[in-house]
């Protein structure tokens, strides 16, 4: 059996989820993951489906197939083998910028010291002619307190990055990820995702 992965976006409406699930359902195909997002502010739909083909149906008419759906719904659809690799692009600034804007604010008493900081963060994001202001992916944070040294902030700074990149990566990679407007929709892993692979 093949599995393969439906990602969907368009306007808002009755029925989008039925159109699809009784499509595949019409193709032999059985739906294993299913996540989905209504934004009531902007009117747009957005859904991942895992689906496999228990009847073999080859990518190329399980898509041609679909496109009387999408055209109905005036969806921006796409389906891919699970598993395919991406070609993806990786630009980061360079290293523990924000980090290292935070510890020289630190030095120079631009920070409000005696309030405490106590947590250190690492943000994903798309890329714009903007720097650090693309539509985010990933946040994380990392508690920390007084006692610790510029230098264990740095090192627990990099973990936190480390790690927030690396589940921004798998998001993008595994088409869990839509962009609507200036803000992202980040679907949650399928199960057995991670898995499959070697994080870290």
């Amino acid at each position: 059996m093949t599995s393969y992965v439906l990602t969907v976006a368009c306007k808002s409406t009755r029925g989008i989820v039925a159109a699809i699930s009784g499509y595949l359902a019409e193709k032999g195909c059985n739906i294993v993951d299913s996540s989905q997002f209504d934004d009531l502010e902007t009117g747009k739909f957005f859904m991942r489906v895992s689906f496999i083909s228990e009847e073999g149906a080859p990518l190329e008419a399980i898509t041609d197939g679909f496109k009387p759906v999408a055209e109905k719904f005036g969806m921006d659809a796409d389906i891919y083998p699970d598993g395919q690799r991406m070609k993806t692009m990786l630009m980061v600034s360079r290293f523990g910028h924000c980090l290292n804007d935070l510890l020289y604010r630190w030095k120079i008493g631009a920070l409000p010291y005696e309030r405490g900081v106590k947590l250190i963060g690492a943000t994903a994001h798309y890329v714009t002619a903007d720097l650090d202001e693309g539509p985010i992916l990933e946040q994380d944070t990392v508690r920390i307190t007084h006692a610790q040294s510029a230098d264990d902030y740095v090192s627990l700074g990099r973990d936190v990055e480390s790690q927030v990149l690396a589940r921004a990566i798998h998001a993008h990679i595994h088409h869990r990820t839509f962009i609507n407007g200036n803000r992202t929709v980040v679907f949650p892993p399928s199960p057995g995702s991670y898995a499959s692979e070697r994080m870290g």
